[in-house]
């Protein structure tokens, strides 16, 4: 089985080999994917963490021998995390991985200050950090197919937030919606739970984190922050209803 990794602060992964295909979803720097196929100047991956397929840019990812070598040991904490690339200097999202000095093909990647780190989080003290994590990506634009703090989508923001927290969410709204337990009203939700609006045909296109049973940080638009009943999520500048709310889980 051979792997590569993302060289490029944001590698875009396409539903096609073509600069102009849906991005369907991004690997962030340093993080490792299966080769799968390649054609011409674009490679075919699963995302290691979260095996979500998609097409690379070459130009945009490397071969690396050793997986080991750019397993996770923690991510970073900050918007003004930086790595360097042959010295130099690629700037960083938050919750890019972050590993040992490293050698993948003709590239050395290397990190910066630990206090740019993320700590390991006990499982036990997670909910403390929900908001101080989460408010991190305020005011990030939408991006359809993003899990960066430069540009995200609704599960894109839910999967890096738990990323942080130390728990692993799989990439779509819908496939979050397979996770965790289910929480069985809104009122009885805490800080952290996930929750999942529809479609109106009862697809699952929306997530959001919980800050508490009436309000609701999510990525529409931009990452914002707004009210939610049983009905859905109200948006706090217009007062218009935006999304239906379909199920609340508890992954934490």
């Amino acid at each position: 089985m051979q792997h590569l990794v993302a060289i490029a602060a944001v590698v875009p992964m396409r539903a096609e080999p073509s600069h102009k295909s849906e991005m369907v979803s991004q690997l962030l720097f340093g993080e490792a994917a299966v080769i799968l196929d390649t054609t011409g100047d674009f490679t075919k991956v699963r995302c290691q963490y979260d095996g979500y397929e998609g097409w690379c840019a070459n130009s945009q990812v490397t071969a690396i021998e050793n997986i080991e070598a750019v397993k996770p040991l923690t991510c970073t904490l900050t918007k003004s995390a930086a790595a360097l690339l042959n010295g130099t200097n690629i700037p960083l999202s938050l919750a890019s991985p972050v590993f040992a000095k490293t050698t993948a093909g003709p590239y050395t990647i290397e990190f910066g200050e630990e206090n740019m780190f993320m700590p390991v989080i006990e499982a036990g003290n997670r909910h403390a950090f929900i908001k101080q994590l989460t408010y991190r990506y305020l005011n990030t634009p939408y991006l359809w197919g993003g899990k960066s703090s430069f540009g995200i989508d609704c599960s894109g923001f839910t999967q890096q937030v738990f990323k942080l927290l130390g728990v692993a969410m799989l990439r779509d709204a819908w496939q979050q919606a397979a996770q965790g337990t289910p929480v069985s009203a809104l009122e009885e939700a805490v800080c952290g739970d996930l929750a999942f609006f529809d479609n109106g045909q009862g697809r699952i296109t929306h997530v959001g984190i919980l800050l508490d049973s009436q309000t609701i940080i999510h990525a529409a638009g931009y990452v914002r922050i707004d009210t939610i009943d049983e009905t859905g999520i109200t948006n706090s500048i217009t007062g218009i209803k935006t999304h239906k709310l379909t199920a609340v889980k508890r992954c934490l």
